[in-house]
C-alpha cells in the first residue's frame, strides 16, 4: 500500500476517529497526538497486512490503546482508567465528525481559533495550508493553533449537546471551517494535484449534515448551494494531462448538471425565506456562472452587482480580487487595477500569489505586456500548487 492510500484513507477517517477519542477520553490534545500515533501505526503495518475492513475501528482501537497506556503512566488520573479500559465499539460506526465541529467551534475561542483549530482537527489540513488560507506564516498558525487546544481544555469543553444560546455563533464559525475546508479541496495550496476529492467530498457531507439538522438556516443552504455548484465545474477544470482550464475555457458539456440543479433549487428556497448573508451570494454568483451557456454570455454587470452587494456585507481582500475581475468586465481593466491599489499595499498580502495572479489578468486586459508577464511570474514564484504554477508560467509566457 502506497502513501497515497494511507492518505486518502487519514483524510477521510481522521475526523472521525478524532471525535470519537474526544467524545469518550475529552482530553483533546491528548486525543489527537494518539491519533496520530495510530496512523504510524497504520504506515507501519498496512503495507504488510493490507487495509482493514473497517479502517476507521482499527484507528479508534489503536489510538486507544495509545491512551490508555498513558492513562496507567499518569497516577493523576488514575480513577479513569477503568473508563478508559471499557470497549470502544461502540464508537467506530458513529458519525462524531459534526460534534467534533461544534467542540472545536466552542465560544471560548477567538472566532480565528475556532476556524483553524476545525481545519487541523477535521479538515485534517497542514498547519502550512491553514496558514496559507488565512495568509499568516505558518509559525504564527501553529501557535495559535496550540493555544486553541490549551484554551479548550483550561475551559473543560466536552463533546456533547451544545447550548441553545451559543449555537448561532458556533453554527457561523462551522460554516466558515466548512467553506475553507472545501476551497484547500477544490484549488489546493500546495502539492502536485490541483483537486483534493477527499477533502471537497468531505466538506459537502458535512455541509449536508448540517443543513439536514438546521433546515431553516439559509446561509447553510447557501453554503451547500455554493458548494455544489462550484463542485458541479471539477471535471472540467483540468484538461487530460492534469493542466489547470481557467474558467474562460471550460468545455460547460463536462459539467455537472445534476449539482448544478441540486444547488439552484436550495439557493431559490433560501434567498427569498430570511436575511441573505455572504454565502448565499457567493452562491447566486456562481449559479449565474453556472446558468450561462458559455464564457461570452456572462451576465458580468449582475456578477459585479452581487459583488458590490457581498463587499458592503462581509468585505474581504479576496471579495475585492473577485470583484475588481467582474468589475474589468464592465467598466475596464484600469478601474479594476485602481481597486487593487490598496492590497498591494498591505504587506500581509505581497506573498499572497492570488493576488499577482489577478493583477496580472487585469494588466494583460489592458494591454501592458510587460508588466503583466511581471506578475504572472511573480504569482508563480509564490504558489505552492504545481498545475497552478505551471498555467501562470503559461500565461507568462503568452502575455
Amino acid at each position: 500500500m502506497g502513501p497515497d492510500r494511507l492518505e486518502e484513507v487519514w483524510r477521510r477517517e481522521s475526523a472521525h476517529v478524532l471525535g470519537a477519542l474526544v467524545r469518550r477520553y475529552q482530553d483533546f490534545d491528548r486525543c489527537e497526538e494518539a491519533a496520530q500515533e495510530a496512523l504510524v501505526a497504520a504506515a507501519l503495518h498496512w503495507p504488510e497486512e493490507g487495509v482493514p475492513e473497517y479502517p476507521r475501528g482499527w484507528l479508534i482501537q489503536v489510538a486507544s490503546r495509545r491512551l490508555i497506556d498513558a492513562l496507567r503512566s499518569d497516577l493523576a488520573r488514575v480513577d479513569r482508567e477503568a473508563k478508559a479500559e471499557a470497549p470502544v465499539t461502540e464508537a467506530i460506526d458513529q458519525d462524531d465528525s459534526l460534534h467534533l465541529l461544534l467542540l472545536c467551534c466552542h465560544p471560548s475561542l477567538s472566532a480565528a481559533s475556532q476556524v483553524a483549530l476545525t481545519l487541523r482537527a477535521v479538515g485534517g489540513l497542514t498547519t502550512e495550508q491553514i496558514a496559507s488560507a488565512f495568509l499568516v506564516p505558518a509559525a504564527t498558525m501553529a501557535q495559535r493553533i496550540s493555544r486553541a487546544k490549551s484554551t479548550l481544555s483550561k475551559a473543560g469543553a466536552r463533546v456533547g449537546a451544545v447550548a441553545a444560546d451559543d449555537l448561532t455563533e458556533r453554527v457561523r464559525s462551522v460554516r466558515q471551517a466548512l467553506y475553507l475546508i472545501f476551497n484547500e479541496g477544490y484549488a489546493s495550496s500546495g502539492g502536485t494535484a490541483l483537486v483534493d476529492v477527499s477533502l471537497t467530498s468531505e466538506a459537502i457531507r458535512l455541509a449536508q449534515e448540517l443543513h439536514r439538522r438546521l433546515p431553516s438556516d439559509t446561509e447553510t443552504a447557501g453554503l451547500l448551494a455554493l458548494m455544489l455548484l462550484t463542485e458541479a465545474r471539477t471535471a472540467a477544470r483540468v484538461d487530460g494531462e492534469g493542466e489547470l482550464v481557467p474558467l474562460a475555457e471550460q468545455d460547460r458539456s463536462g459539467w455537472d448538471r445534476d449539482l448544478i440543479a441540486e444547488g439552484v433549487a436550495l439557493l431559490e428556497h433560501a434567498l427569498p425565506t430570511g436575511p441573505v448573508g455572504p454565502f448565499q451570494l457567493q452562491a447566486a454568483i456562481a449559479a449565474v456562472h453556472a446558468e450561462t451557456a458559455d464564457y461570452a454570455a456572462t451576465d458580468w454587470p449582475q456578477i459585479a452587482e452581487l459583488y458590490r452587494m457581498l463587499d458592503a456585507i462581509a468585505p474581504s481582500p479576496v471579495v475585492t480580487m473577485n470583484r475588481a475581475v467582474a468589475v474589468a468586465m464592465t467598466e475596464g481593466p484600469e478601474t479594476a487595477l485602481a481597486m487593487l491599489e490598496s492590497l498591494l499595499q498591505n504587506s500581509s498580502l505581497e506573498k499572497h500569489h492570488r493576488l499577482h495572479a489577478v493583477r496580472a489578468h487585469l494588466l494583460e486586459l489592458a494591454g501592458r505586456r510587460t508588466e503583466s508577464e511581471a506578475a504572472y511570474r511573480e504569482a508563480a514564484r509564490l504558489t505552492t500548487s504545481r498545475p497552478e504554477q505551471r498555467y501562470l508560467l503559461r500565461r507568462a509566457a503568452a502575455a
